[in-house]
């Protein structure tokens, strides 16, 4: 009887680029911030940390506190320019890794959203 003889075909390995959907840069940053959150019904948290990076739309945090993706927070980042805390009132955690996560900035108020944009502009060159 004849065996037959197998063969294998090999199929190119196909690589994808990987997507960046962010539409603003991002600036390399270091300074202070707090945040909190309703967790669950019966927990808070409340955390420190430090802004990573930082756009007109959101932020990357190392934290004193984990997070999951999809919490809402309140924010208060402490810009270096010797003023009171900028006030977010609303980031949604996009994702998150340990104590590092990201953050995308749903609500700030018209003077809050200024402040943040005269900060990227003449400090960090936006």
């Amino acid at each position: 009887m004849k065996q037959r003889r197998s063969t294998t075909v090999e199929v190119p390995h196909r690589v994808y680029a990987t997507c960046d959907r962010r539409t603003d840069h991002r600036y390399a940053t270091e300074f202070r911030l707090m945040y909190s959150a309703d967790d669950e019904p019966d927990e808070f948290i409340i955390g420190d940390g430090s802004v990573v990076d930082l756009s007109n739309k959101g932020l990357r945090i190392r934290g004193s506190m984990a997070v999951k993706t999809g919490l809402e927070m309140t924010l208060f980042i402490y810009l270096p320019d010797g003023r009171d805390p900028l006030f977010v009132l609303s980031a949604k955690v996009a994702w998150s890794r340990g104590h590092e996560f990201g953050v995308e900035v749903l609500k700030l108020n018209a003077r809050e959203r200024n402040r943040l944009r005269y900060f990227l502009c003449s400090n960090l060159g936006e």
